[in-house]
């Protein structure tokens, strides 16, 4: 892994993503292919992902009653944080009540909120590596060293437990944990948590739990959310209506205190979180007002069909992928909307690296993928599944004439 391992401060995944878009010059109306993007983890770009009339009419419905177009409380509606707490606590051993719920703008700014709160001098974080490029952006914002524990491809993308050991100190503040995993496609055992948190109560650091892809997973193993283990570490929850719903857009998110031990109920404490919240500009009321309604009466039906749409297309690129000699994966996705293959660059006459690889494989087949230097990984790719069938298949179909376009000349031995 250390031979593959970049740092990314200075990529964002949307400026990458949108580098890729404009080196595509000729135009579908122009002749030119479709351009498909693999690269985006934005499911609306699809028609077979929509969200629920469910989550359509509660909107609606909040919007036109008029009584949501003033300010919400900066921490959000009471309406929206009660729902939230009784939602997750579903999966719990315990039960969260609306003073741990804080409403942010979509998971990025719970994100922010979590290192800002954590932010002091000296202090260091542990990110996964690969992993969301977002993390180390507002860390060096919030002057966070950052230290990487790489994830084991072999096992599953697990996280090294020894290496968390070897890189943790005392000014060590978190470990963030991102399950269902992005960009690997992972989905992390109870028995993997048990251990992450064991290792963080002994070294002494709290556990920051993405969870925006909680619950989209498709796999054998379950959806467990780390805030099971709440009670032998502290637990910071990170979520949103994004994924699940599939409306990124919404920018509906929270940040969550999943601790009860209670070692967040510091009157110090929650007045640092409240104050830092009221500088900040949460999800329009209307939407917040919406979410009792999407959280109690989505019917499991929707769940199971994304979680089949999702498991269909990833066995597509499953399949595609072994019939081209230059990427490989040796795990298949087992949760999220994304995947991570490696590059083999031996393969190739005139490809340098993975930027390279996606730069010309966009200007000639009008196909986006994820450099994996945008996410931690020199060459490799991230690939998201989250499209329909027919989208996927003309990928790969543009992708193999890709690799046999470049491939190098075999010459028979003598």
């Amino acid at each position: 892994m250390e031979n593959g391992a970049t740092t990314t401060s200075t990529i964002t995944i949307k400026g990458i993503l949108s580098l890729l878009m404009e080196s595509i010059t000729t135009e579908e109306d122009e002749g030119g292919k479709r351009v498909i993007s693999l690269g985006m983890g934005d499911p609306t770009l699809y028609s077979c992902f929509r969200t629920t009339q469910v989550s359509l009419q509660a909107v609606s419905d909040s919007l036109l009653s008029n009584k949501f177009h003033g300010y919400s409380p900066t921490v959000g509606l009471p309406q929206a944080r009660r729902a939230i707490a009784e939602y997750l606590s579903r999966d719990l051993p315990y039960k969260l009540s609306q003073d741990d719920v804080f409403i942010t703008s979509g998971c990025t700014q719970a994100i922010d909120v979590a290192l800002s709160m954590l932010a002091r001098p000296r202090a260091n974080i542990l990110l996964p590596r690969p992993g969301f490029p977002i993390y180390e952006l507002c860390a060096k914002f919030r002057h966070l060293e950052v230290r990487y524990v790489d994830l084991l491809p072999e096992n599953g993308w697990e996280i090294d437990l020894d290496a968390v050991e070897a890189l943790a100190d005392e000014n060590t503040v978190a470990l963030v944990v991102i399950n269902p995993g992005n960009p690997c496609g992972n989905v992390y055992s109870y028995q993997h948590l048990m251990k992450i948190a064991e290792t963080a109560k002994k070294l002494g650091f709290l556990v920051i739990a993405d969870e925006v892809y909680g619950h989209l997973a498709f796999g054998s193993k379950p959806f467990v959310p780390m805030g099971v283990f709440g009670s032998i570490v502290p637990v910071l929850t990170l979520g949103s209506l994004s994924k699940r719903w599939i409306v990124p857009g919404w920018r509906l998110g929270w940040f969550v205190t999943t601790d009860p031990s209670g070692s967040f109920k510091d009157p110090k404490i929650i007045e640092r979180f409240k104050k830092y919240f009221d500088i900040l500009g949460g999800p329009a009321t209307f939407i917040q007002a919406a979410v009792p309604t999407i959280l109690e009466q989505t019917d499991e039906s929707f769940f199971k069909k994304t979680l089949n749409s999702l498991k269909n297309s990833s066995d597509i690129c499953c399949d595609w992928i072994k019939e081209i000699p230059c990427i490989d994966s040796s795990h298949r996705p087992e949760g999220s909307m994304a995947m991570m293959v490696k590059l083999n660059l031996s393969l190739l006459e005139d490809v340098s690296d993975d930027i390279d690889f996606c730069f010309k494989l966009a200007r000639e087949e009008s196909v986006i993928l994820l450099p994996g230097t945008a996410v931690g990984l020199k060459n490799w790719l991230r690939i998201t599944f989250a499209a329909d069938a027919t989208s996927i298949e003309e990928a790969f179909k543009r992708i193999k004439c890709f690799y046999l376009r470049h491939a190098k000349t075999q010459y028979p031995t003598i």
